[in-house]
């Protein structure tokens, strides 16, 4: 066996198998190696489902290049990956289902993916087999379908051979080290011991440039390996297959296949299987298994079928195929199937490690496979993929997640498989978990929680007394109830002012000798002198955007940096290893920290922010200590407030007048009454993350996750002011040698009159698309809709018209300056 290459890929299924194929395909010298043999993990089991289409960019993307992989990879190879392009029928019950089908549209249309929509009138002609008068309608996409699970597996694994990769089954890995410039894995054959694989006598070394773990069900034991946390655990996930059905099979002689059916209102699939049906269900209270380990005596096996938990699936794929109803059963299938707490895989470099690389948590394994192995292998051999992987990072889950968290967690994602996915979605298990001080007292005014990280973060405040389930009936794809109080919210901070609790805010010590140097390489902007601070940008080697900071600058030698809630674990992790490497190549030391959870924030922001502030600083002259003069607008000041020591900032990602005020935890709840009741008399109210997210659009603040990301660079993205081009930085000559391939804007639109933009739509120019939001919502300012997203660079400028897509209907929207709220920033910098 081969114990030398430039990467190791661990795990034989259709995940492992697509990332070997595309690592040899790289001119990388790959070996993959399984404790079984192929396919013997949940693939095998699969029901081989190709969705084309996903809500999410960048999964959208990887389902695409799937899809498209497969169908040549007969050519390829030789072998039939059994790939049925039968399409995909998702249909409706409801207009909210509809709704978000529309929404779907949109995003389908920026990453070109061909869909329509159908009536119920149109289904029925088609596919006279299925009942269609309780359907408000249909989206079809004729170009996916099923594909078998194990063939396409040794379809990739034989053109993985063919490109110079090796495979080897039945090797267990045991033990992973770190040698500092290459991973020494240590492994066991395993043999055959009573229908048991059990540990034989031969025992290897493999040393390797990279690791790629794509574990499936056995990530916990993987996880422990690596001594670090992957919230990847299986969920039961059973399906049916039916005998023969003699109306299908009477209709076959003279149709073809019909397409997978999806009756999402129903949480169900259905698919033809020779002659019958398979009926795959997303039930309620499907157990989350193999939470430490999966049992030696658990090779390709199933768990029991627990009928009783799907039977009203079962009785709705009746419905909604009558001529099943005298079908037997014929074959039954419960299988573990990885899930992770939100439901995107875990794709990419692992927290803490170098050169080792997750694929794990597919609840969607076939379908991603293909197009996993592609963009990871870019991620791998060029240091990033051509779109922005972001969202399925591993360190998206931070290291306070548990098991039970994760059990529970991924047990909700199953069930929500099919569930209404409203843009402004809150899932409720294992909530509330991590509190700010000040939660009780929100939630007693009527905050709406919305979970950030795992923090609890309110989103809006609603009625006072609500029911605790008020916002998951207030949801829409249009304007729903929460609606009014955003806009009111949104008011307040532009005419008195609002108080927002920002605490999930992720915030770094970066100190030492080395940390100045460190700093000024690693982000592209001036870093500010004592006492102020800066917004800046760390890129990637490519050039793109990693993280957004806001740096103040405490002392020489001594940072305190504020970056996105979201995305701490994947901060610390960019920032310690990289501080690393300085310190290696001869920088001086730098010590790093996360204090995230040492610093609580209130972000105060309006016209009569200075007011409330000056009702409770305790200062030898309060009446100056506020002033432009003392707290000039992006500066940092050590303040008292009542009893309270503060770390205020003079800064406002709403665009008024406004601080920052980083407070010690425990004061939390203390300040807060404070502000609120010095606040009374001014007009203060509790403001939540959506009227923020509005506010911040007026000032066309980029947001990380959204406008800013890895496939975009700071100069595309519009931020040339927080880059200094004379100094050398991280990132520098990729990013000019890139250029602009795309320009972010802001655009106001004249929408509907119920429904805002989410910032998923396509961006159009005479029936073409030319770009897509990236974010959306409502202007108070302006008394119309607002979005920001990327155009072709020739269409960015001011005046340009464009038309947005919503419900499927063309609407006008004009690109506009930047900031076209208050652009000269008076508000911002007013004295008082």
């Amino acid at each position: 066996m081969k114990t030398h290459v430039k990467a190791l890929v661990v795990g034989g299924g259709a995940v492992g198998t697509g990332i070997a194929y595309h690592l040899a395909k790289a001119g990388w010298d790959t070996l993959l190696v399984e404790r079984d043999e192929l396919t013997s993990g949940s693939t095998w089991h699969a029901a081989g489902l190709l969705p084309l289409f996903n809500m999410g960019y960048a999964t959208t993307h990887i389902h695409k290049y799937s899809v498209d992989f497969y169908k040549g990879l007969e050519a390829e190879t030789g072998l039939n990956p059994g790939f049925y392009v039968v399409g995909n029928l998702r249909m409706a019950q409801t207009q909210d289902r509809m709704d978000e089908y529309m929404l779907y549209s949109s995003v389908a249309e920026t990453a070109g993916v061909y869909h329509e929509f159908l009536t119920p009138a149109q289904i029925k002609e088609r596919w006279p087999l299925v009942r269609t008068d309780d359907l408000k309608g249909a989206l079809f996409h004729p170009q996916d379908g099923y594909i078998n699970p194990a063939d396409v597996t040794q379809a990739m694994a034989k053109g993985a051979r063919q490109l110079g990769a090796t495979i080897e089954r039945k090797i267990q890995v045991d033990a992973y080290r770190w040698t500092g410039s290459e991973w020494i894995v240590s492994v066991t054959r395993m043999v055959e011991q009573g229908g048991r694989l059990v540990p034989g006598d031969e025992k290897y070394e493999i040393h390797a440039e990279h690791v790629v773990t794509a574990t499936g069900n056995h990530a916990q034991r993987t996880a422990r390996l690596l001594g670090i946390k992957i919230p990847a655990i299986p969920v039961e996930h059973q399906y049916i297959v039916t005998e023969p059905d003699p109306a299908l099979v009477e209709w076959r002689k003279t149709n073809p296949q019909h397409p997978v059916l999806r009756d999402a209102d129903a949480k169900w699939y259905v698919r033809e299987e020779r002659g019958g049906w398979i009926l795959g269900p997303y039930e309620k209270n499907a157990p989350a298994r193999f939470l430490y380990d999966v049992p030696e005596t658990f090779r390709a096996d199933l768990f029991p079928l627990d009928l009783e938990r799907i039977e009203a699936e079962y009785m709705s794929m009746i419905h909604r195929l009558p001529s099943s109803e005298t079908v037997g059963l014929k074959d039954d299938f419960n299988g573990p199937i990885c899930y992770t707490p939100d439901g995107n895989p875990l794709v990419g470099p692992a927290p803490g490690l170098r050169n080792m690389w997750l694929a794990e948590g597919f609840s969607f394994g076939i379908t991603a496979a293909g197009g996993t192995g592609y963009y990871l292998a870019q991620l791998m051999t060029q240091g990033e993929a051509e779109i922005d992987m972001a969202s399925l990072d591993p360190k998206r889950y931070g290291s306070w997640m548990t098991t039970e968290y994760a059990a529970r967690k991924n047990e909700e994602c199953y069930d929500h498989v099919f569930i209404l996915h409203h843009p402004d979605e809150e899932r409720e298990a294992c909530r509330p978990l991590r509190t700010a001080p000040a939660y009780d007292r929100q939630k007693d005014l009527g905050a709406q929680f919305g979970q950030v990280n795992g923090w609890e973060r309110p989103n809006y405040y609603g009625p006072v007394g609500a029911p605790a389930d008020y916002d998951h009936h207030a949801r829409s794809f249009r304007r729903a109830a929460w609606w009014p109080f955003a806009e009111a919210e949104a008011k307040a901070v532009r005419e008195t002012c609002g108080i927002i609790d920002a605490s999930a805010f992720t915030k770094h010590l970066v100190r030492g000798p080395g940390a100045t140097a460190f700093l000024d390489h690693f982000t592209c902007n001036k870093l500010p002198n004592v006492g102020r601070i800066n917004l800046t940008y760390a890129l990637t080697e490519a050039g793109t955007t990693r993280t957004e900071y806001t740096i103040v600058r405490l002392a020489q030698d001594e940072y305190y940096i504020i970056s996105a809630g979201a995305w701490t674990a994947y901060d610390y992790d960019f920032l310690q290893k990289a501080a690393d490497d300085f310190t290696a190549a001869g920088g001086g030391h730098i010590d790093i920290h996360d204090v995230t959870t040492q610093w609580g924030v209130y972000a105060l922001a309006g016209p009569t922010a200075r007011a409330i502030l000056k009702e409770i600083v305790k200062d030898r002259d309060p009446e100056t200590v506020l002033s432009n003069k003392r707290f000039p607008w992006l500066s940092m000041r050590n303040i008292e407030l009542g009893m309270c020591p503060v770390r205020a900032i003079r800064v406002a990602y709403t665009g008024e007048l406004g601080w920052e005020l980083h407070y010690p935890i425990e004061f939390g709840r203390y300040l807060w009454d404070l502000l609120l009741k010095a606040g009374e008399k001014h007009g203060l109210k509790p403001v939540g993350a959506r009227a923020q997210n509005w506010l911040r659009q007026e000032k066309s603040y980029r947001a990380f996750g959204t406008e800013l990301g890895r496939d975009a660079t700071p100069l595309e993205a519009g931020l040339d002011r927080f880059v200094d081009l004379t100094k050398d930085f991280r990132g520098k000559d990729a990013m000019l040698k890139t250029g602009i391939r795309a320009k972010c804007v802001t655009l106001l639109i004249d929408g509907p009159s119920d429904t805002d933009p989410w910032g998923k739509e396509a961006l159009l120019l005479n029936g073409e698309k030319i770009g897509r939001l990236t974010s959306g919502g409502w202007s108070v300012a302006f008394g119309k809709q607002i979005g920001m997203g990327y155009v072709r660079p020739d269409l960015a400028e001011v005046g340009t018209k464009l038309k947005v897509k919503i419900q499927l209907k063309e609407w006008d929207a004009v690109v506009v300056e930047d900031s076209p709220h208050d652009p000269t920033n008076t508000r911002i910098r007013v004295d008082g």
